[in-house]
């Protein structure tokens, strides 16, 4: 089988997005596959429509799809340049994703050459927020799920003390801590 050529590839990516414009209008397949098929017989427009379904069978003069396989041309059809729209959307979103990472590593490179040379706390607070933005980019962190239980697993008791209580609980902790220092 020849290779197509650039005309014919250009008209079956048209009749791909035809095929989608119809679906989207709420056309059913049948009715899709009647109107973007080559032999003007079968199409509903009553036209030979350029690189439509059964295209090789109306070149050689033989009967028209059926139905079912107008059908099956149509959801083929979708499918396959649904399937080309999302590629080309994932590498959009990848190009895109590499145009912000460039953008953010060139603001790090200054936020952090402040920070580190001249101990700018600005700066150190904008290079952090830079590595914030840009772990959304590219997730780094490990993401740890930590879950506090009571005893044996059971719910946790909370109790509520004033500032008194406080600040007595810290003392003894204080007193104790000091006092296993010096043994």
């Amino acid at each position: 089988m020849a290779r197509p050529t650039k005309a014919q590839r250009a008209a079956v990516a048209k009749r791909r997005a035809d095929a989608i414009d119809l679906k989207l209008a709420g056309v059913d397949w049948l009715t899709i596959g009647r109107k973007l098929a080559a032999d003007p017989a079968i199409n509903s427009d009553r036209v030979a429509y350029p690189q439509g379904y059964g295209s090789d069978r109306y070149a050689k003069g033989q009967e028209p799809p059926t139905d079912d396989a107008l059908i099956h041309a149509a959801c083929k059809d979708v499918r396959e340049a649904l399937a080309q729209r999302t590629t080309d959307l994932d590498k959009s979103v990848e190009d895109l994703r590499a145009v912000e990472m460039e953008r953010l590593d060139k603001l790090f490179f200054v936020a952090y050459r402040q920070a580190v040379r001249d101990g700018n706390l600005g700066a150190i607070d904008r290079a952090l927020r830079i590595m914030e933005r840009r772990a959304k980019y590219v997730p780094v962190e490990i993401s740890q799920r930590l879950e506090v239980t009571g005893a044996d697993g059971g719910p946790l008791h909370v109790e509520t003390a004033d500032l008194a209580e406080l600040e007595a609980l810290i003392a003894v902790t204080e007193e104790a801590a000091s006092g296993s220092d010096g043994q």
